[in-house]
């Protein structure tokens, strides 16, 4: 079994309705595409029919990753967040030292990452640090471009 995904009601209900889209759209699609390239004539040297049958074969392994994700999810209340210090679901208030900028993130899952909307993966360089901090804590995050440094400013529920 896969480790635990902690979602958001919303990204949950998100990941459910793709996986129904691409079980029933998805499959219905492909099948039409393999019947077509069948009809096309031999097999053996149709490049349409090998192309349909790879496109099967990545939806069904993106429709095994999305029943794994959810079978492992577990969806959390944000009401139930602890704003002490930075757990999924805070919303973090940072200052960059340097810049003198201050800037907030949502700490979610990768699956409901959305940088457009100032939610960033528990598992992004950033994420990673700041998750468990508290406010007052000055934490120093490895980044392509080099190292960045940030002060915990307040800490909220998402």
């Amino acid at each position: 079994m896969s480790d635990v995904t902690y979602l958001t009601e919303e990204g949950y209900e998100k990941l459910k309705q793709e996986l129904a889209d691409l079980k029933g759209k998805g499959r219905a699609e492909i099948a039409k595409q393999i019947q077509k390239a069948r009809e096309m004539g031999d097999l053996s040297e149709n490049a349409e029919y090998d192309a349909a049958k790879d496109a099967q074969g990545l939806l069904e392994l993106k429709i095994a990753k999305l029943e794994s994700t959810i079978a492992s999810a577990r969806v959390l209340d944000a009401s139930e967040i602890d704003t002490h210090k930075a757990y999924i679901l805070s919303t973090v208030k940072l200052k960059n030292l340097k810049l003198n900028k201050t800037l907030s993130y949502t700490l979610v899952s990768e699956e409901e990452a959305d940088l457009k909307r100032g939610r960033i993966s528990i598992k992004s360089p950033v994420g990673k640090a700041i998750l468990g901090k508290e406010v007052g804590d000055v934490v120093d995050i490895q980044v392509p471009a080099g190292t960045m440094h940030f002060e915990i400013l307040e800490i909220t529920r998402g």
